[in-house]
């Protein structure tokens, strides 16, 4: 599965955003979709992720209920929705696929490198 996310840009400390992701194939409803950042200088790290029908999802500590994840398997479009930009969620914006919800989270936390990666999309939120 081939992806492409966009949404990305400058927003205010407060304001929001909506980054997409569109996946190519016939099987993205298959897919666990998810988003990783990377900040300036850091380690990539795992945002959020939601199983192939939409009835799970999973959020870091930092961005839960901030970020909303959704999808829409008609359009093979996942979204994230960001609410309440901190300055701290500047980084660039992945999205991911896997064919299971373990290959984000288990029981050990969310830790898992899913297997299709799109290119990134960055997300700059001033103060």
């Amino acid at each position: 599965v081939q992806l492409q996310a966009y949404g990305g840009g400058l927003v205010q400390a407060g304001g929001y955003l909506r980054l997409s992701c569109a996946a190519s194939g016939r099987t993205f409803s298959s897919y666990a979709m998810g988003w990783f950042r990377q900040a300036p200088g850091k380690e990539r790290e795992f945002v959020a992720a939601i199983s192939w029908s939409g009835g799970s999802t999973y959020y870091a500590d930092s961005v839960k209920g901030r970020f909303t994840i959704s999808r829409d398997n008609a359009k093979n479009t996942v979204y994230l929705q960001m609410n309440s930009l901190k300055p701290e969620d500047t980084a660039v914006y992945y999205c991911a696929a896997d064919p299971s919800m373990r290959g984000y989270c288990s029981g050990y936390g969310c830790y898992g490198v899913p297997d299709y990666w799109g290119q990134g999309t960055l997300v700059t939120v001033s103060s």
